[in-house]
């Protein structure tokens, strides 16, 4: 073979070579088809289950809401369908202590559903500390009038303005407030309607980023709100009769509240992990 032929072949050989490179390259850094990209949210649902556990303490003590009964089905809803692990401290609606307080030291976040309690000295100092450290915090209902020696809790920690309620009428319909829309405490929550009294708030903290409304006839009222409160997430709802548990968004809600006040995403298990 002439040697000028010998060479016009080798570089079609190369050029030929270099552009299946090329195509090769451009279609291993193509973007994937739809239906073909990476499972984010499964990747996320197996980092939910190596996640450390989100340890929350449960204290009740409303009987007139039953409590009880209320949070301990949540707790159940909670720990099936996300990594969290639960510590009750159950006590006496109107009651003079609660025993086992001392586990609100160790908790990543206290959630509060109790009425008129008289803490003793060194429970309500406890209590305290705990919030003064700025450290996460839900107020359910009757948290507003937790503790009967420290009715200020509502003002200055919930950031609330308790002033009794109206009385039984039509269920009262709550709605996502238009400029909260969009907010981590939000995400899968919609409207929903109560049974229960609406209580009156007419003056919440100046600081507090109300995030849902309660309405019936003639009156509406706040019935959602976070606020920071020492550096640390605070959430309050006066929301949670018994069948506001029973509703999937107000459970939604809380479990929101109680990651987002702890600044962690929600860890929700995989599907075929809940209810194990």
């Amino acid at each position: 073979m002439p040697r000028t032929m010998a060479l016009l072949l080798l570089a079609a050989a190369i050029a030929a070579a270099g552009c299946g490179r090329a195509v090769g390259e451009a279609a291993s850094a193509a973007p994937a088809a739809p239906g073909t990209e990476p499972d984010a949210g499964g990747n996320a649902a197996r980092a939910a289950e190596t996640a450390a556990p989100l340890k929350v303490c449960l204290v009740s003590a409303s009987a007139e809401y039953k409590s009880d009964a209320s949070l301990a089905e949540f707790q159940q809803y909670l720990e099936s369908r996300c990594r969290a692990a639960c510590t009750r401290v159950f006590g006496a609606d109107q009651g003079d202590r609660l025993d086992h307080l001392e586990a609100i030291d160790s908790c990543d976040v206290l959630l509060v559903f109790a009425r008129r309690v008289t803490l003793p000295d060194d429970q309500l100092e406890r209590v305290k500390r705990y919030c003064a450290a700025g450290r996460p915090l839900i107020g359910v209902r009757t948290a507003s009038h937790a503790f009967q020696n420290w009715l200020a809790f509502d003002k200055e920690v919930l950031g609330g303005d308790y002033q009794g309620h109206y009385g039984a009428g039509p269920p009262v319909q709550v709605t996502v407030v238009d400029r909260a829309r969009g907010h981590p405490v939000l995400e899968g929550v919609g409207p929903l309607a109560s049974p229960y009294s609406l209580y009156k708030n007419p003056a919440v903290a100046g600081d507090a980023e109300v995030l849902l409304t309660g309405a019936i006839p003639g009156h509406a009222e706040p019935v959602a709100w976070t606020r920071v409160h020492q550096g640390g997430r605070v959430f309050y709802t006066s929301l949670g009769g018994p069948d506001d548990f029973k509703k999937e968004t107000f459970r939604r809600l809380l479990v929101n509240a109680l990651f987002w006040t702890s600044k962690r995403p929600v860890a929700w298990r995989p599907e075929s992990a809940r209810d194990r």
